[in-house]
């Protein structure tokens, strides 16, 4: 890797203040499960100057419910998260998205955070420098996106963001929208949809350069509410999502109340499939319902010229995520 500077923040506000001094040029390193591969394959047309440690900031890593809301912090270590019993008892979705990810290893150290804030894993973005040259896409302030003609086999199919189609890879994401959470970063509170509403291709949350993600809150489920997180991958260890699911649902009187449906590696954002959920609430959770709803998540589906396999995938899923909640 190239040289640059490294500070341990002991603060938010120091964290914060390191990154405007150094406008744009540094980058916050928590997990460092994303962000060491990217500099080791120098993969940025511009290397950053400054990483900026936020490991050393006390505070950050826990799990707690405080009147009816259960709060997360961003270092909060996505095993921790999997194991934890109050998330596997109320926010079953959340505990199933946070085993989904990586390895042990990866989850030992990555944090919720930074799972979040990761960047694509599309392979003309992370094409490495040392193999024949860095490609500048759009995401790199490039002005094509080489998967539109390319191999797009894992890409979005949904359309794309300022004409980008790489996927968002997050398990986690879709599991916090499912369960209609919100983010606190270091200047403002989001809904965690607002957290990802990004209209321009070189971004994959509306994080300032100046701006860290500090918690995420979840309000406590209905009564009968229940979730579920599904995921497919080519390995059942490590891989990341060719489509993934989360669902939550709640049910009074037999039939459903209320649902929230997200699908994620199917667009540049994660993807609420309001349509679906539209099918469900007043009716019996059944299969019949289940599948109909599972065709309407991808009603709007417009895949590209090698994906459309994952129209399939993500219909499946979405009907066994549903039959899962019944």
């Amino acid at each position: 890797m190239r040289p640059f500077k490294y500070f341990n923040a002991d603060t938010i506000d120091e964290a914060v203040s390191i990154l405007r001094e150094y406008k744009g040029k540094a980058r916050i390193i928590a997990g460092g499960t994303d962000l060491l591969g990217i500099l080791k394959a120098q993969i940025y047309p511009e290397y950053p100057e400054v990483l900026v440690n936020i490991k050393t900031i006390k505070g950050l890593d826990y799990i707690k419910e405080e009147a009816g809301v259960l709060k997360i912090g961003a270092l909060t270590k996505l095993y921790d998260i999997e194991k934890s019993p109050i998330v596997n008892d109320r926010y079953r979705a959340l505990a199933e998205a946070a085993h989904a990810v990586g390895g042990p290893q990866i989850r030992n150290m990555g944090t919720i955070g930074g799972n979040l804030c990761q960047d694509v894993r599309c392979w003309y973005f992370r094409y490495p420098h040392h193999i024949g040259g860095r490609l500048i896409c759009l995401r790199k302030g490039g002005t094509m996106c080489y998967a539109m003609a390319g191999d797009n086999r894992y890409h979005s199919i949904f359309g794309a963001v300022g004409g980008c189609v790489a996927v968002h890879p997050s398990d986690i994401a879709p599991a916090l929208i499912a369960l209609n959470a919100e983010v606190e970063t270091s200047k403002r509170t989001l809904t965690i949809e607002e957290f990802f509403a990004v209209k321009e291709p070189t971004r994959t949350t509306v994080l300032d350069s100046d701006e860290i993600l500090t918690e995420i809150r979840i309000p406590r489920p209905a009564p009968g509410a229940r979730s579920k997180f599904m995921k497919f991958r080519l390995r059942r260890a490590i891989d990341f999502a060719i489509v993934n699911a989360a669902v939550s649902i709640v049910v009074e009187g037999g039939v459903c109340k209320d649902a929230r449906i997200v699908l994620n590696a199917v667009y540049p954002t994660p993807y609420r499939a309001t349509k679906a959920e539209d099918v469900l609430k007043g009716k019996s959770i059944d299969e019949s319902t289940a599948e109909a709803a599972g065709e309407a998540a991808v009603a709007d589906a417009i895949p590209l010229s090698r994906n459309k396999y994952k129209v399939q995938i993500a219909k499946t899923l979405v009907k066994r995520a549903i039959l899962a909640c019944k």
